[in-house]
């Protein structure tokens, strides 16, 4: 029988190895929508495209399916996200 703190070490290894993942994943996503801010406010675009959000939202919704994740979860997630990317956006628009 293994132990069960063995275990639970070798689990949560895995759950911070993929933390890091998820949160350098993230940093590479701010970098990209960063420069979509700074191309939206250099020509005048709105810092928000609800149509984009809405197609992103209904294709996380499925991706999120196929995965076996909740989807509400994984719209919620995105909602956080984008408003923040929202604030870089009106941000960057600012500073124009």
């Amino acid at each position: 029988m293994t132990d069960p703190n063995a275990q639970l070490q070798i689990l949560r290894s895995s759950i911070d190895n993929i933390d890091a993942a998820l949160v350098f994943m993230l940093a590479e996503r701010f970098r990209c929508t960063k420069q979509v801010g700074v191309l939206k406010a250099e020509h005048g675009m709105p810092a928000s495209d609800p149509s984009r959000e809405e197609q992103q939202t209904a294709r996380l919704r499925r991706l999120a399916l196929e995965a076996d994740l909740d989807p509400e979860f994984a719209e919620k997630w995105f909602n956080f996200v984008v408003a923040e990317v929202i604030r870089h956006h009106t941000e960057a628009a600012e500073e124009r």
